[in-house]
């Protein structure tokens, strides 16, 4: 199915910013997907990791409704947190980075779409 498929990726793309935002927030890889400085990333650490968390929160979600099975008992949690996705995705595109919107919002209606297509 398409929609457990594209919704095992962005569980796979919210761990991964987990990380970054999490553990490795002041390496090079991290400011370089952020676009972030050195001294930016210093201070903002704490907030960084933080964002972490609500990251891996999105993810943990997402592999809770594919456990329980898309589709079938979890497509209502999937549904549920691809929104939490979708909307994060378009307010961080409007104000933060406008490829949030590519990278994060976009995936998300698609696989919504899916899931709603029956793909």
């Amino acid at each position: 199915m398409i929609g457990a498929g594209l919704t095992g990726l962005i569980a796979l793309l919210h761990l991964f910013i987990l990380v970054l935002e999490m553990f490795l927030w002041e390496t090079r890889l991290a400011r370089r997907a952020f676009g972030t400085s050195e001294e930016f990333a210093i201070n903002t650490k704490v907030m960084a990791a933080n964002q972490g968390l609500y990251n891996g929160f999105l993810a943990a979600g997402l592999i809770w409704a594919l456990y329980l099975g898309l589709p079938g008992e979890g497509q209502a949690i999937a549904i549920f947190f691809l929104l939490c996705v979708l909307l994060a995705g378009v307010y961080g595109g409007l104000t933060a980075a406008s490829r949030i919107l590519y990278v994060q919002a976009l995936p998300a209606g698609l696989a919504l779409l899916a899931i709603f297509a029956g793909l």
